[in-house]
């Protein structure tokens, strides 16, 4: 790798990225191509040597311009829309960036010689998983169950098709729940710790028994970047938290008890927790398999408890970074109505109907 593009790099997953890959490989050309949608935060990159590039990555004439003008050799991307309620709200938006975007991203990149696409996707594209069942594989089969998931999926076919037809050289990551700094507050460790902060109840969907595998972010960084540099081409490889599955409703009580320890005063934080109606088609249960992956040298290196410390801290440094998120105007429009207004309205909307 020379000059890596990395779409979204003004994202969460993507900003935490592009710090580790300026650690670990200075040498290393990085350019950003980024629309700076409401999740978009440009703070994220100011202490990264970089090139940016604000733009929509269905634009076909900007991509073709960024790969030849930058001479790109690798393209990692991690531009999506991704919140699930929104999906249910909006699937439009989703399958535009999701589907139209990654093929325009693989279509320039064919054309302009990329050596290496690597494609971040989504455990979510497996669907949910029984009770007992064991974790998934890189074989499973894809169920995705909302239109986030349907249209990440969509991706992921999108990018093996392009390899195996017309030889694009690839790699997918499926990722398990990434957490840690510059989430933004739409996400369920932002909100929490938010939420914790201003003392206000903490809204838990159905009643918090729904399990997760939690990876933490700078872990996650790591295995995209061990699959760039030792994966093998034409292969997907799942990036599971090992051994961090647990329900949602556990989760955020270990973050109540970190904040009992950093403000006794307002003890205890798990007073805050209630429980809110489900969202339409949420899955039970995620776990991955991250054999593949540990074959390549990876293993998270972050204890949970460590990772969800160090990001309950990092949200309470930055608690000026947090009321600017919260302060957009994207965020004040979604925030606008209430939980329960808002799944009166999945519940009648209709996309079809609008």
């Amino acid at each position: 790798m020379k000059n890596v593009l990395v779409t979204g790099g003004a994202g969460f997953i993507g900003s935490n990225f592009v710090h580790y890959i300026a650690d670990k490989l200075p040498d290393v050309s990085i350019i950003i191509l980024d629309l700076l949608t409401y999740v978009a935060n440009l703070e994220a990159l100011d202490a990264v040597n970089h090139k940016f590039y604000r733009g929509n990555i269905k634009n076909k004439y900007l991509v073709r311009q960024i790969l030849e003008e930058e001479n790109i050799d690798t393209v990692v991307n991690f531009a999506a829309e991704t919140h699930i309620d929104r999906s249910i709200l909006y699937p439009e938006d989703f399958i535009e960036t999701n589907i139209f975007g990654t093929f325009n991203l693989l279509f320039q990149s064919l054309k302009c010689g990329v050596k290496r696409f690597h494609h971040i996707s989504t455990d979510e594209v497996f669907g949910t998983l029984g009770k007992d069942e064991p974790p998934w594989t890189e074989e499973a089969p894809y169920k995705p169950n909302t239109p986030y998931a349907a249209t990440k999926a969509g991706s992921d076919h999108l990018v093996r098709a392009f390899g195996h037809t017309y030889g694009l050289p690839y790699t997918i990551s499926n990722s398990s729940n990434n957490f840690g700094p510059y989430q933004f507050p739409e996400k369920l460790v932002p909100i929490v710790i938010d939420r914790f902060l201003h003392s206000r109840n903490v809204p838990i969907h159905g009643d918090g028994s729904q399990t997760r595998d939690w990876l933490y972010v700078k872990d996650s960084c790591a295995a995209i970047l061990k699959i760039l540099t030792d994966g093998k081409i034409g292969e997907s490889y799942n990036v599971g938290g090992i051994l961090n599955e647990i329900t949602v409703l556990e989760f955020v009580i270990m973050m109540s008890k970190i904040f009992d320890g950093m403000f006794p005063n307002n003890a205890p934080h798990e007073r805050f927790i209630e429980f809110v109606p489900d969202r339409p088609g949420n899955d039970h249960r995620y776990n991955l398999n991250s054999d593949k992956v540990m074959d390549l040298g990876w293993y998270p290196e972050t204890k949970l408890e460590d990772a969800l410390y160090e990001t309950v801290k990092w949200y309470v440094d930055h608690q000026d970074w947090l009321d600017r998120a919260r302060n957009t105007k994207a965020y004040k429009i979604w925030q606008k109505k209430d939980y329960f207004s808002r799944i009166k309205k999945l519940m009648l909307y209709s996309p079809i109907k609008d």
